[in-house]
């Protein structure tokens, strides 16, 4: 499952990425040499950053690479530490799933409306409803993680591959990461 996940929005995510790199290739190009621009290029930009931009949160789920406060940890025993991440993980599969619920309601009101963008009229609902669908794809992150969590992320866990259950990973108490 996690490694679909990694597949589907790493793709995802890199397509996006290009395709604004292709854009601004073509769209600078052309103002420099045919004195024209991409119409709509501006647009399309901020379309496509927002497929990036939610196409990663899944994916910084699954590494475990949120900000973590951890400045209790060294006072916890590594039982209580792992109940209490399994319970943040919880939570905030909740949360996102209940933020991806209301996007997609919101997503489904724009449609509805017809809601467009105002150079391109590309339909907004669409891409409402992607957000929607990276958010879920983030909360089913965060219940993988509850489940089975990363090394780096959570104390005492091994990484795939991994024989060590030393902990090591975890950074000292009082640092981000």
């Amino acid at each position: 499952m996690r490694q679909t996940l990694r597949v589907f929005c790493g793709v995802l995510a890199a397509v996006a990425l290009f395709a604004i790199m292709v854009l601004t290739l073509v769209d600078v190009s052309g103002r420099k040499a045919l004195a024209t621009s991409v119409p709509g290029s501006l647009e399309l930009t901020e379309l496509l950053m927002v497929v990036v931009i939610f196409a990663g949160m899944p994916l910084v789920a699954l590494a475990g690479e949120h900000v973590v406060f951890d400045s209790f940890d060294a006072f916890l025993p590594p039982w209580l530490q792992r109940a209490q991440q399994a319970l943040v993980e919880l939570a905030l599969a909740a949360a996102l799933a209940a933020l991806a619920w209301l996007m997609w309601t919101k997503g489904s009101q724009m449609a509805e409306y017809g809601d467009v963008t105002p150079q391109l009229r590309l339909p907004l609902g669409v891409f409402v409803h992607l957000m929607s669908l990276m958010i879920g794809l983030a909360a089913l992150a965060h219940l993988l993680l509850a489940w089975q969590p990363v090394r780096h992320h959570h104390v005492g866990v091994a990484d795939e591959g991994d024989d060590s259950n030393d902990g090591a990973g975890s950074a000292a108490a009082g640092t981000a990461r």
